[in-house]
C-alpha cells in the first residue's frame, strides 16, 4: 500500500496556493504538511482524501487514482478534519460512537468507553459534550483513533490544537503504535513534535508556492 501525489496544482479564485506536489508515502512512515496560514495545508489534506479536487495533478492509493476506487480507498482511510466534529447534545461516548460508524467501523458502548479511557476521559464518558472544555472535547475526537488501529491511512489536520503537553506525549504514543504496525500518518502541526516513523518526510507548501 502507497498513498502518491503526482504534480498537484492548488488554486482559489485567481491565486495558485501551491504547484508542483509530489510525494509517496509507504507503511511505517509518515509526512508532515508545513505552512503558513493559507498556504493550502488543509486544502492539500482534503484532496488527499478525495473530498477536493486538484486543478492539476492527481493521487494515487497502490498506483490507482483514488477516484477510480472510492470505496476501497475510503474503507483504509481515517480523516480527521481541523474542526472536531462533535455535536453538543451527545455524551462523549455517543459521539465516539456515531463518528466511528459514519467512518464504516462498528464500535461498541465499551469500546468507546476504553478509547475515552486512554485518552484521560473515563470519567467524562457520560457527560454531554456540550460540559467539556475545548481540550477534552479534541480528546473526544481523537478517541476515533485507537479504535482505529486496522485502518492503515490516518490523514489528521491539526490533531494537537488545544490539548495540554500530557494529552500531546499520549497522542503521539498512539502516533507511534499505529506506525509501529505498518499504519502511515499525513499530519499537520505547527508544533515541534518527534514521532518514531520509520521515515518522516517534510513538506513545506511554502516552498510548493514558489515553485
Amino acid at each position: 500500500m502507497t498513498l502518491q501525489a503526482f504534480e498537484l496544482i492548488c488554486t482559489r479564485g485567481d491565486r495558485q496556493l501551491f504547484n508542483n506536489v509530489n510525494f509517496e508515502i509507504h507503511p511505517g512512515e509518515a509526512l508532515r504538511v508545513a505552512g503558513t496560514n493559507g498556504s493550502g495545508k488543509t486544502s492539500l489534506l482534503r484532496m488527499l482524501c478525495g473530498l477536493a479536487s486538484p486543478a492539476a495533478g492527481e493521487v494515487r492509493w497502490s498506483g490507482r487514482n483514488i477516484r477510480s476506487v472510492r470505496e476501497e480507498f475510503a474503507s483504509q482511510l481515517l480523516y480527521m478534519g481541523h474542526a472536531n466534529g462533535v455535536k453538543d447534545d451527545l455524551t462523549a461516548w455517543e459521539n465516539v460512537v456515531v463518528a466511528a460508524t459514519l467512518s464504516g467501523n462498528s464500535v461498541t458502548r465499551t469500546d468507546a468507553y476504553q478509547a475515552l479511557d486512554q485518552l484521560g476521559l473515563g470519567k467524562a464518558a457520560d457527560l454531554p459534550t456540550r460540559a467539556l472544555s475545548q481540550g477534552q472535547r479534541k480528546r473526544v475526537a481523537l478517541a476515533r483513533l485507537p479504535l482505529g488501529m486496522a485502518t492503515p491511512l490516518w490523514i489528521l489536520d491539526e490533531p494537537f490544537t488545544a490539548l495540554d503537553q500530557k494529552a500531546v506525549t499520549e497522542l503521539c504514543g498512539t502516533l507511534n503504535h499505529h506506525l509501529a504496525h505498518g499504519g502511515m500518518v499525513i499530519y499537520t502541526t505547527h508544533q515541534e513534535i518527534e514521532l518514531t516513523a520509520q521515515r518522516t518526510q517534510l513538506l513545506d507548501l511554502n516552498l510548493a508556492s514558489a515553485c
